[in-house]
């Protein structure tokens, strides 16, 4: 996909969103991103269509292990919704404005709700692998703002308020999902990093320190785009590995899919009780 510039981001997100608009059987109420290893919520979708990233125009495609690069419209829940099995990330080498790029077409399909879902390292040392945690707030000072440059205006204004990044009415929704089904969660902040590397040990002491209970290279882009276009936006971590320094032993992609595989009846049930909900 060629770097987007600002005055046919539009176009190009219209493009998308109608070519997605006639493959869809019902309209869509919201969006799901799923991270690494949490594809298979899909499986508990019914009514399904399936389209690869790659049959969208201008859409990225995705180049990492457990991102399936598959867009699932179907019922989860009873409720009609648009899942990504598989998102873009800034390490990939895509511009920000790429990384956030279904964000835009999502709002231009009239969805109006964001759920977002990441594997994350533990901060928090309370926490293990295989929480799972609410996202009530993020940190983000390590890459450009995906709203840099000329303000895309037919999505929202140029100084967009964050001071409620994550709904509360959808956080109140989601403890209330995770109680009717069962589920023990946390609640945290999530701190950004650009990756791919994981972060060393003394940078996690220094996200501790600054109040982030969970690290990852993903989600954050996403929401400030979302927030921009006045979509409500829920966040879950899965905390699939202690971060560096924590447990004294090295990290590994294989852990973060292998933790994401034990949790993913968890992680369904939870997400399902939600859409239910919304």
């Amino acid at each position: 996909m060629e770097s987007i510039q600002k005055d046919d981001f539009y176009r190009k997100a219209l493009e998308a969103a109608e070519f997605i608009r006639g493959k869809l059987k019902v309209q869509p109420e919201a969006g799901i991103v799923l991270g690494s290893g949490l594809g298979p919520l899909v499986n508990e979708m019914e009514d399904t269509t399936e389209i690869a990233y790659s049959d969208i125009p201008n859409f990225p495609v995705t180049t990492v292990e457990g991102h399936s690069g598959v867009l699932i419209a179907g019922r989860l829940g009873g409720r009609p919704v648009l899942a990504m099995k598989g998102r873009f990330h800034y390490y990939e080498g895509y511009e920000v404005s790429q990384v956030v790029f279904h964000i835009r077409v999502f709002k231009l399909l009239g969805l109006d709700k964001l759920i977002v879902t990441n594997a994350a390292g533990g901060v928090n040392k309370n926490f293990k692998p295989g929480t799972l945690m609410l996202i009530k707030d993020h940190i983000s000072f390590f890459s450009p703002s995906p709203l840099r440059g000329k303000n895309a205006d037919e999505f929202g204004v140029r100084f967009p308020d964050m001071s409620e990044a994550y709904s509360r009415e959808l956080i109140d929704l989601a403890r209330a999902a995770a109680e009717v089904s069962g589920t023990d969660i946390q609640e945290g902040i999530y701190a950004f990093t650009k990756g791919p590397m994981y972060e060393t040990p003394a940078e996690i002491n220094a996200l501790r320190i600054l109040g982030a209970d969970a690290v990852g290279m993903s989600t954050v882009p996403e929401v400030i785009t979302a927030r921009h276009a006045g979509m409500k936006v829920l966040g879950i971590s899965c905390i699939t590995n202690m971060a560096a320094g924590i447990l004294n032993q090295p990290l590994s992609h294989e852990e973060v899919m292998k933790t994401a595989k034990e949790v993913e009846g968890m992680f369904m049930r939870l997400v399902k009780a939600i859409v239910e909900k919304l």
